[in-house]
């Protein structure tokens, strides 16, 4: 059975230094860990999690949280966050809670069978997420923040999404311009449709209620509602989705009735999903820097496993209209 000793021997360093980069030490030059890292390869080792667990009360396992993995932007965040997790030396558990609040990865991380948690989808009223912040438990929330909660939380400005999708299409001319809205309780759904509408109003191009619809973050509510805008006697020309997967419904639903995107509407998302840049649909979007905003939250988790005592951190990220073609592949007019 290879040792640790003999991966020490193999890599020309001391058995410490093959010890701190197995608990993932900064204490170790990037040159010597590769070697390291080289050296346990090459002779086949592999370190026993039990025991490691035991001598450095570390799991190495973080534990995320989603509410929907069926919606597609999940799965491309969690990709981001898992590859951020396996660069560090992580495993990642998911847990698809149905709750908000996560309530059974709050007891996995209370029992020791995480070392953290990163949240990817939160609401107002978690009284166990909120206890366990209180408690100092090692937690970042990733894409949806709460002003409530002062904790380490990764987002992006989606006010000023927002707001770029009505100077958008009041620059490109539109004045009936339409909304999906998405659920009222998630942070990301609210200041999207705050940015918009206080925007749209600042523009002098208010937003008509007769223009809305609930699309909640799903395709077929999505679809219906679409229709509906669509059949009425003066029908909006551009319609603002609050995520992509209501925007994908809202395409659909155009075409369900003969309506061409993006000659008779267009349709604006959000996120930048995977599926938004497929030919078929080819759909203006809000981009979310995910990479980077999956790296920072990673980064923050470890920082708070190893000091509980760190003030909380909160890192907003810029988001980037991407126009394609379902507004046409229309740039905003230049009024300066």
């Amino acid at each position: 059975m290879v040792t640790s000793r003999d991966v020490a021997q193999l890599a020309g360093v001391s058995q410490m230094t093959v010890s701190r980069v197995l608990q993932g030490s900064d204490k170790v030059a990037p040159e010597t860990r590769e070697r390291v890292l080289t050296a346990m390869k090459e002779a086949g080792y592999r370190p026993h999690a039990a025991a490691r667990t035991m001598r450095t009360r570390r799991t190495s396992t973080v534990g995320v949280v989603v509410a929907d993995i069926t919606n597609p932007f999940y799965p491309q965040l969690l990709e981001a966050v898992g590859q951020a997790l396996d660069a560090a030396g992580q495993r990642m558990v998911l847990w698809n809670a149905p709750d908000p609040g996560g309530e059974s990865a709050l007891r996995a991380l209370d029992e020791g069978t995480v070392d953290g948690l990163i949240f990817t989808t939160v609401t107002e009223g978690s009284e166990q997420l909120a206890g366990a912040l209180r408690r100092g438990e090692p937690i970042v929330l990733l894409h949806r923040g709460l002003d409530s909660l002062d904790c380490d939380q990764v987002t992006t400005d989606n006010l000023a999404g927002g707001r770029a999708v009505a100077d958008y299409l009041v620059a490109t001319g539109h004045t009936r311009i339409g909304f999906l809205r998405g659920p009222e309780l998630p942070s990301t759904s609210r200041h999207r449709e705050r940015g918009f509408r206080d925007r749209l109003a600042e523009l002098g191009r208010p937003l008509d209620a007769e223009l809305t619809a609930q699309g909640g973050f799903a395709h077929d509510l999505a679809r219906s509602a679409m229709r509906e805008l669509l059949s009425r006697e003066d029908p909006p020309t551009a319609v603002f989705c609050a995520n992509d997967l209501t925007a994908l419904g809202a395409v659909d639903g155009a075409v369900s009735l003969n309506r061409r995107v993006p000659e008779d509407v267009w349709v604006v998302g959000y996120d930048d999903i995977a599926m938004t840049s497929w030919d078929s649909y080819d759909i203006t979007t809000v981009r979310q820097p995910i990479a980077e905003m999956a790296r920072t939250a990673v980064r923050l988790l470890l920082e708070r496993v190893d000091d509980r005592s760190l003030p909380p951190r909160k890192q907003e990220f810029p988001s980037e209209l991407v126009i394609r073609g379902s507004t046409a592949h229309t740039a905003p007019q230049n009024n300066g």
